[in-house]
């Protein structure tokens, strides 16, 4: 999923206080998962901001709204009837989902209110992992499904640094070595083998170094 965390009332502020109305659209996937941006946080950003502005004696127009998803034109269309009515919507989504509402209300201006961080997975309550940087050249099936382009601070894909000590990262002591997570994984599937076989460097030009990506998938066209 896509790991996000709420900017700053200070810094949401300095972008929509020249708004006199104020539509917070919140997305109740991903970013809700990690306690982001779903029903919950949407109510919450909005009451903080209205309590910041009752600070100031200012008193915008703010709504709130939840789609299940912000990236998909099915669900934008739910605020269809809310958009009209304000001057601004504040995105509680990740940067796909501002720039999907960008893209079908192109006359409103789209605020983000989160920072957009990783691919990740819940490890615990309130713990996300990153766990894929998206490189468009998937290769875990060679290393015990641990990835090493996130979980190697260098990106190794041929073996480990030899930095390393007590199984933790040389670059960074606080984490673990991507390394050493592939070799007992694959040690104890019984496919320490797998570690002979050459994996050439990625070709990043499938990753975002190669611009912007984009899938079309014939059979799912209307």
């Amino acid at each position: 999923m896509i790991v996000a965390e709420l900017k700053e009332i200070r810094e949401i502020r300095n972008m929509v206080d020249r708004y006199a109305s104020i539509l917070v659209v919140g997305c109740d996937s991903c970013v809700a998962e990690c306690a982001a941006g779903g029903h919950r946080e949407t109510m919450l950003l909005s009451a903080a901001l209205k309590l910041s502005y009752k600070k100031d004696n200012l008193n915008p127009v703010i709504t709130e709204a939840c789609l299940d998803r912000q990236c998909v034109d099915d669900f934008i269309e739910g605020i269809a009837h809310l958009v009209p009515e304000h001057d601004a919507i504040l995105s509680l989504g990740c940067g796909a989902g501002v720039q999907a509402l960008a893209r079908v209300y192109a006359d409103k201006p789209i605020i983000p209110a989160l920072n957009t961080l990783f691919i990740g997975e819940t490890e615990m309550r309130g713990v996300w992992q990153e766990n894929c940087l998206g490189c468009g050249q998937c290769k875990l099936g060679y290393f015990g499904a641990v990835c090493p382009v996130t979980r190697c601070s260098k990106k190794l894909m041929n073996g480990p640094c030899g930095g390393s000590k007590g199984g933790k990262c040389e670059v960074n002591p606080e984490i673990r070595c991507g390394w050493d997570m592939i070799i007992r994984r694959l040690e104890a599937l019984g496919e320490l083998d797998r570690l002979t076989e050459y994996v050439p460097p990625l070709d990043w030009s499938t990753s975002h170094s190669g611009g912007p990506r984009r899938i079309v998938r014939e059979d799912q066209k209307p």
